[in-house]
């Protein structure tokens, strides 16, 4: 890990700067690639501040902590990076193990056939077309509650749906071919 410490109104030390770097060398183990830290200590008043900018790859953790003494407030920082690190490796652990069953489910459904249990919070709704002009079909959307109308296309014969847009105006989805 690359550690770069910066101070501001407060005069430099090893001391200082071997505790930081003891600290930091513990995430080097639970990050995956190189890493960048960039570290400010500073004094306002009586506050001691340490502030952190870690970046490795797709991650990037900024944290910022202050107490009345610099070790106290550098301890209180490693562990909000470490709680940060830990969080991040659990949700990318997450999403990588997450269920992929539902992205390759190909499964096909009869209506004469209960559905499966997850799917049962589908509500199904007759839908009775009738063939109309786009014209009659946009009356009846206006002057029903939804922000849609299925209906069939006299002139080409097939399933149309007008809907409203967000801005107002109306849409057309016609199958092509």
């Amino acid at each position: 890990m690359q550690v770069t410490i910066t101070f501001k109104k407060i005069e430099a030390s090893d001391a200082l700067k071997s505790y930081v770097n003891k600290k930091l060398k513990r995430f080097d183990k639970m990050l995956d690639g190189p890493a960048d830290a960039n570290v400010v200590l500073s004094i306002e008043k009586i506050r001691h501040i340490a502030e952190i900018t870690l970046t490795s790859g797709a991650l990037n953790i900024h944290a910022k902590e202050s107490s009345e003494s610099m070790y106290a407030t550098i301890d209180i920082l490693a562990d909000k990076v470490k709680s940060q690190i830990t969080k991040h490796k659990e949700k990318e652990k997450k999403h990588m193990s997450g269920n992929k069953a539902s992205l390759t489910d190909t499964r096909e459904f009869s209506l004469e056939e209960p559905l499966p249990v997850d799917m049962r919070d589908i509500i199904e709704e007759p839908l009775e077309t009738k063939p109309m002009d786009i014209e009659d079909a946009v009356i009846e959307l206006e002057s029903g509650k939804k922000s849609f109308y299925v209906f069939m296309n006299a002139r080409t014969e097939q399933v149309n749906v007008i809907y409203k847009h967000n801005n107002g105006k109306l849409g057309l989805i016609a199958p092509q071919g």
